[in-house]
């Protein structure tokens, strides 16, 4: 009997997919891969050229990185499988396929979600207290905030992924999304899962609200500093200095909220669809045009390494 279960519970699952094989649904599949091939190429370009260029070799801009690192993991985490599908007409994906996708896209999302909380702290030390930014913002403490980010979220994503991956599926095993969710795996369990539902729930509050209470608690003395600050050009550079760090956490986390947040009796295929789309493609998409376009420095270094190449020329 043992046998028989654990060889169901290995039992390949279906994939519902985004896209159909209508012409409209072609275009929104074209239109997904070249968001996709943007999303890599920005991420990419980011990490390389903090990487180049000395000057960007601040906590701010390694912070940066990770944070880019952890969009391209992201993105190439679920697009390619669902490309994969769609372009074979195949809808299924292994047991240990989905558990690793599961695990990873956990991993990489409360891995950023942390990381951007931390870097709230970033900026408040450099608006706050620039003259002590180089003591308090060390190489250590950067390396520390980026392991801290990375091992939290990982050992979050595992804990719940062989809790989740050890319950019964339902047949036909057909998830109702382009990857495998989180939400979306939740309602093909067999069995009562209301003691995991809270535990679940739990962790999203911690995974969630708790970072967000730090990057609530780090603008406000922001705000109270950038009050007091006699030079209107002062407040412009700093509010420009925080403006593209908040509209990342917006981003993100209004996304994730709404995916997470939720009852599970609200949750509806398209909506966890529409929810998905918005943090796993168009944040990791956005994130380092955010950064590199209203960036001085990374514009410098990429012109810099433009300038190379047509010199080499």
């Amino acid at each position: 009997m043992w046998m028989r279960n654990h060889t169901s519970s290995l039992e390949d699952f279906i994939l519902e997919g985004l896209f159909d094989d209508s012409l409209s649904h072609l275009f929104l599949f074209s239109l997904t891969m070249v968001v996709f091939l943007i999303a890599v190429s920005a991420n990419t370009l980011t990490i390389l050229l903090i990487c180049a260029d000395a000057r960007l070799h601040t906590p701010m801009y390694l912070l940066l990185r990770q944070l880019s690192l952890m969009d391209l993991m992201h993105i190439s985490t679920t697009i390619p499988k669902m490309a994969t599908n769609y372009l074979s007409g195949k809808k299924s994906i292994s047991f240990v396929g989905c558990a690793t996708q599961h695990f990873l896209y956990l991993s990489v999302g409360g891995a950023e979600c942390l990381l951007l909380a931390l870097m709230s702290y970033d900026r408040y030390v450099a608006i706050c207290h620039p003259l002590h930014y180089a003591v308090l913002m060390s190489r250590k403490l950067t390396l520390m905030m980026a392991v801290v980010s990375w091992l939290g979220a990982s050992m979050n994503s595992l804990i719940h992924t062989v809790i989740l991956m050890h319950f019964p599926f339902c047949e036909p095993r057909k998830i109702s999304h382009f990857y495998c969710e989180l939400p979306a795996l939740v309602k093909l369990v067999c069995e009562d899962i209301t003691v995991y539902e809270t535990i679940l729930y739990i962790s999203t509050i911690l995974i969630l609200l708790f970072p967000i209470s730090l990057v609530s608690t780090s603008y406000a003395f922001i705000l109270h500093s950038v009050i007091q600050m006699r030079s209107a050009g002062s407040k412009r550079n700093a509010f420009g200095t925080c403006s593209s760090h908040l509209t990342v956490v917006f981003l993100l986390f209004g996304a994730c909220i709404f995916t997470y947040m939720r009852p599970r009796a609200q949750h509806t295929p398209l909506q966890d669809k529409v929810g998905s789309v918005f943090y796993s493609i168009i944040t990791p998409t956005v994130n380092p045009l955010i950064y590199t376009l209203r960036n001085k420095d990374v514009a410098k270094a990429l012109r810099k390494v433009l300038g190379r190449g047509t010199t080499t020329y």
